[in-house]
């Protein structure tokens, strides 16, 4: 894919700064919901779903598509609408990442708006409203988190380094070299773990299971603007708004890092 030049993009400011104000309202919504007795069921797939997720996705939908209604829309909370393959621009949306951890009052979940155009995100934030932190990123602007510029960590030996993954994975019998001993940390939101990649708060993440352009699609742009790299794990970009809308994997993590876990990773065939 080549590379986009932001000057192409004559409204990705003010499409930047609906999708940050969309984002922030939406946050303060999710707070209402959050730490009560609301109302939750499981989707088809077994995954929970609450009315706060819903109500942050009408809102979302709302501002978003009210203020830019040529827009496409695809998002974990709403029917598949196939004119979004149609749209060079769509909205990529998870109201809540995280609602396991939502439910249980836990302070791990974001909201995450991803702007894409033509399968690559231009614009996107992902606003923890529990923690007050929010990261955004437009195309060739830097990544943000609360205002201030970020970058990812320096490290570049996997020994030691601290993962935000599913710690398991790392001690399955399959693998053909042991991992050496990491620092693990568990958040729910896929987004989140990825964002604080792009803070430097953690040096890695990484994931061999699929994920969907919603939980992607924003962390991806704030993690390539800050710096670091994030692919799947055999090394591909990622694009969304396909008909198909799974990854199968992802590595994240600063340059160096990057560079040593796909040493690990990139030659593996998923099953």
């Amino acid at each position: 894919m080549p590379e986009l030049d932001p000057s192409s993009l004559p409204s990705l400011q003010t499409d930047h700064q609906l999708l940050c104000a969309a984002v922030r309202e939406a946050g303060a919504l999710a707070l209402t919901y959050y730490q009560r007795d609301i109302k939750q069921w499981d989707k088809s797939d077994d995954t929970p779903v609450s009315e706060a997720d819903h109500a942050v996705n009408t809102l979302l939908h709302e501002k978003l598509q009210g203020g830019r209604p040529d827009y496409g829309w695809l998002s974990e909370e709403t029917d598949d609408d196939p004119v979004r393959l149609e749209r060079d621009f769509v909205w990529v949306v998870d109201p809540i990442d995280g609602t396991r951890a939502f439910l249980k009052g836990r302070p791990h979940f974001t909201i995450c708006v991803a702007l894409v155009y033509k399968g690559e995100p231009i614009a996107a934030a992902v606003f923890n409203p529990a923690s007050d932190e929010f990261f955004e990123a437009h195309l060739g602007g830097g990544a943000l988190l609360n205002g201030a510029p970020i970058s990812p960590s320096t490290r570049r030996e996997v020994s030691g380094c601290r993962m935000a993954a599913f710690a398991p994975m790392f001690k399955h019998p399959a693998w053909p070299e042991p991992w050496p001993e990491m620092e693990m940390i568990s958040r729910n939101s896929v987004a989140y773990r990825l964002v604080l990649v792009a803070n430097g708060f953690v040096d890695a993440s990484m994931a061999l299971n699929s994920k969907s352009d919603w939980d992607l699609a924003a962390a991806d742009l704030i993690v390539r603007e800050s710096g670091g790299r994030m692919t799947t794990h055999d090394g591909k970009p990622f694009v969304y708004n396909k008909s198909f809308t799974k990854h199968r994997s992802l590595v994240a993590a600063g340059p160096d890092l990057y560079d040593a876990l796909f040493e690990r990773v990139g030659g593996l065939t998923l099953p």
